[in-house]
């Protein structure tokens, strides 16, 4: 028996190396790199045949780009609109996709569910982890009735070689293995979830998707870094990558895309957990906002865009006096250091001293916003909790603020703009410089331009 081979592999963009790297020469990331073990191979006859033919006998030859055919991709509807919204309008016949996640966070629920919908196409679920009886008492959960389902085919099994039989028996249009870290392969001698066998068995299912097999839906779980579990080779693998994110403290679930050979990864879907699954969110500004906010200091609406939709989050601060002589910064669902960045340009640049005072920011819903343009909500909060008056309830906030004080111009004002329209808000204040896209007299909401942030703490507090 040949003995294991130590690789090291980078956790960001899966470089490999037979020895440690402090500094990734690929991606220039430090302290990426990490230890596998792989098992050695020994060739096949087979593998030796094809390397002493020169290989003769391979079916592909070069083509002409203009004689190969463009075809629109046809789509499997999956009977979901925000799955279908992020996966690019369905999923593409043999296609793989990766869907990742937190232990817990409803990465199995999310799938089962749509399948259960899936009438009529013929679904294999594979399951790694969870009994025939723990599937079956999570599909009565999900859905009344699911007897009748009886295109849902359920085996648990972790052999590769099994599953490609159960395939080529069941000729099914979808496959779902849960989770790609307890397929093995005999061929290859390693653990379940090692690099060498999570890598192959990626492969392998790739190449029987590509070659005329049904679509096969991956998942795989998280990582304490908060990323997939393996290294970055099995994300380059596959088509799509979905990220299925959220707090469990929280009912609110998003989804995102992170990579889509045939869609925008712009594009996120958000969900609801509830009792009986999880519920897809049309309008997520009508659940994240509150409706006893008025007269309460500290709380700001922002206007914000994840991927290509708008909506409106409510941003809370609460500023105190450091108990302890050391002022506290905390922060949850926003940048920590984005925070102390805008903390220091209040200082700075409106006079505000809050060195000596500790300073909590929560974006309610338990939602995790990378938009630049709720800066300004995040500030109009901070200040409404150090003044404690309350910002005007009707009343949305969105800007980028630089390091100088001004409020930058953000992207698709004119969107932003409507969501807080239609919710029925008073007022939004705007980048000044976002002024010269938009007529202010198209909207029924009143549009207040702001240069600086004093100008908003004016506008805001008088």
């Amino acid at each position: 028996m040949a003995k294991d081979i130590v690789m090291y592999v980078c956790d960001n963009c899966g470089q490999e190396s037979s020895k440690w790297l402090g500094k990734c020469p690929s991606c220039g990331q430090w302290n990426t790199f990490k230890e596998f073990r792989v098992a050695a191979k020994t060739p096949s006859p087979a593998g030796k045949a094809s390397l002493q033919s020169g290989g003769q006998g391979r079916a592909s030859r070069p083509i002409p780009l203009s004689e190969i055919r463009a075809d629109k991709e046809p789509r499997m509807d999956m009977h979901d609109d925000e799955l279908n919204r992020v996966l690019g309008g369905g999923l593409v016949p043999g296609s793989l996709v990766l869907l990742g996640g937190e232990p817990g966070i409803g990465k199995s629920t999310l799938v089962l569910q749509t399948i259960l919908r899936l009438k009529d196409k013929k679904v294999l679920y594979v399951s790694g982890e969870e009994s025939a009886r723990q599937l079956k008492l999570r599909a009565d959960r999900l859905a009344e009735g699911s007897e009748g389902v009886s295109d849902l085919l359920v085996v648990c099994d972790t052999s590769l070689e099994n599953i490609f039989h159960h395939i080529e028996e069941e000729q099914p249009d979808l496959v779902v293995i849960d989770s790609i870290q307890t397929i093995a392969s005999e061929a290859i001698e390693s653990s379940p979830g090692s690099l060498s066998q999570i890598r192959e068995c990626a492969a392998a299912l790739l190449k029987h998707a590509k070659s005329g097999g049904p679509s096969i839906i991956l998942i795989g779980h998280i990582n304490k870094e908060g990323t997939l579990a393996g290294p970055k080779v099995l994300e380059h693998i596959v088509d799509t990558v979905l990220q299925f994110e959220g707090d469990q403290h929280y009912l609110y679930r998003i989804l995102r895309s992170q990579k889509n050979r045939f869609g925008s990864t712009s594009e996120l879907g958000i969900y609801e957990m509830r009792q009986n699954g999880l519920r897809p969110v049309a309008n997520p500004s009508e659940l994240l906002l509150t409706d006893n906010q008025d007269g309460l200091s500290g709380i700001a609406i922002a206007a914000a865009i994840e991927g290509v939709r708008p909506f409106l989050i409510e941003t809370q601060a609460l500023v105190s006096t450091a108990a302890y002589g050391t002022a506290q910064r905390s922060a949850n669902g926003f940048d920590y250091r984005r925070l102390n960045m805008l903390l220091a340009v209040l200082e700075k640049r409106v006079g505000f001293k809050l060195a000596q005072k500790d300073v909590f920011l929560n974006i309610a819903g338990g939602l995790r916003v990378t938009d630049p343009a709720i800066d300004l909500g995040v500030i109009a909060a901070i200040l409404s909790s150090n003044v404690d008056t309350a910002v005007e309830g009707d009343t949305a906030l969105t800007g980028e603020v630089g390091l100088s004080g001004e409020i930058r111009p953000v992207s698709r004002i004119e969107q932003r703009i409507a969501e807080a329209q239609k919710l029925g808000f008073r007022r939004i204040l705007i980048p000044a410089a976002n002024l010269k896209a938009i007529n202010p007299h198209d909207y029924t909401i009143e549009v207040t331009p702001c240069r600086r942030v004093e100008d908003a703490f004016r506008a805001l507090f008088g």
